[in-house]
């Protein structure tokens, strides 16, 4: 039976997600429409030139991944460069190298051996004796001890997530990386980098000659735009999606605090965490650093975490047992549907990197297409 519809597909989101999805189906002769609801494509990834700078609108994203078929996957669109994130951390004016490693057992303690940082770190956890941690404070002390945890993880926690560690829940850090050794690389992909001229790049690279309509609010012409193809993909919020029946999901949200400097070098690295509570932001990104950029002057973000509102842009799902129900419920209705496809950050209710975005969209593209 042949649709009489203008478009094939209509993807809700010109996100990475969105925009793979549309690359692929047009590859194999779809038509495709993409909208968004901001004035620009990309999603969180889209970079604002400013000073000659590639700017990460939305908060650093750097690229990387062990899988080297998705690694080949965005290189056959645009060149990566080798940056590779060495960030560092500031607890009252003294600096920290992250992830957590030798050298920052040094910096603390002055442990030249690892097995003098091991031995400083069990006996911080064995004189408390946390058998069983009740929240995410002594979840982390029993991973890291209590001088890692003060100093580099306590503030930055609290602010990230709005109250106390204390009143947070112990599964948010199942794990830390500690390493015991002089490696500041805070990845361990064998593959990393920042597209050579920024991530619009990529996502002109993905979507090509593909229409793409911006300043369009799915959920204000809903009908309309349903009507002009035969399926959706859609990667905006799922509980949106479902006109909020079983109530709304959490997020954190973000507020970004952009600023040009008449100098050439502001703090000489791409980020800086600012792990005491006092201080409001967490982050301050410097993004000529991710191009090993030259200009003249440099641009800075301050990146201040803040309750998510329906005003507000959600960034983080808060996956804790009432909100991932709540998702269940939305999920349960998603899976009934035969002509929506659900993927990306929001749809899904998850955090994704952006290499788990691309090839989930890949996977959902390959299950679809049945290739």
């Amino acid at each position: 039976m042949t649709s009489n519809k203008e478009y094939d597909y209509l993807i809700v989101g010109s996100g990475l997600f969105g925009s793979v999805f549309a690359h692929e189906a047009n590859k194999r002769g779809k038509k495709c429409l993409v909208i968004d609801k901001r004035e620009h494509a990309g999603g969180n990834v889209y970079c604002e030139k400013t000073e000659g700078i590639n700017v990460h609108k939305y908060g650093p994203h750097v690229f990387h991944t062990n899988d080297e078929n998705i690694w080949n996957y965005v290189n056959s669109f645009v060149s990566f460069n080798h940056f590779t994130c060495n960030t560092l951390a500031n607890y009252k004016g003294d600096l920290y190298n992250l992830p957590f490693n030798m050298n920052t057992f040094y910096q603390l303690w002055e442990s030249i051996t690892p097995d003098e940082a091991k031995e400083k770190i069990r006996s911080q956890i064995a004189e408390l004796d946390l058998k069983t941690p009740a929240n995410l404070e002594e979840q982390a002390i029993s991973l890291v001890g209590t001088d890692v945890y003060e100093k580099l993880i306590k503030g930055y926690t609290e602010k990230q997530w709005g109250r106390p560690a204390t009143e947070l829940p112990a599964f948010i850090i199942k794990r830390l990386p500690v390493r015991f050794n002089f490696d500041n690389n805070y990845f361990n992909d064998k593959y990393q980098g920042i597209p050579v001229g920024g991530y619009n790049k990529l996502i002109e690279g993905l979507l090509g000659t593909i229409e793409t309509r911006l300043n369009i609010d799915y959920f204000e012409n809903r009908e309309e735009l349903n009507a002009l193809a035969d399926q959706i993909v859609f990667t905006g919020k799922i509980d949106q999606f479902y006109n909020y029946q079983f109530g709304q999901l959490e997020y954190r949200s973000l507020r970004f605090e952009q600023e040009t400097l008449n100098t050439d070098n502001y703090q000489g690295n791409a980020i800086i965490n600012y792990t005491e509570r006092e201080v409001p932001y967490t982050r301050v990104i410097e993004h000529k650093h991710f191009e090993f950029g030259t200009q003249p002057n440099t641009v800075i973000t301050r990146e201040y975490p803040q309750e998510w509102t329906q005003e507000k842009e959600p960034y983080y799902p808060i996956n804790n047992t009432q909100n991932n129900q709540v998702f269940q419920k939305y999920q349960d209705l998603a899976v009934k549907e035969t002509g929506v496809i659900f993927g990306g950050r929001l749809a899904e209710y998850r955090y994704y990197d952006m290499h788990q975005i691309i090839g989930s969209a890949l996977a959902k593209v390959a299950a679809h297409f049945n290739d």
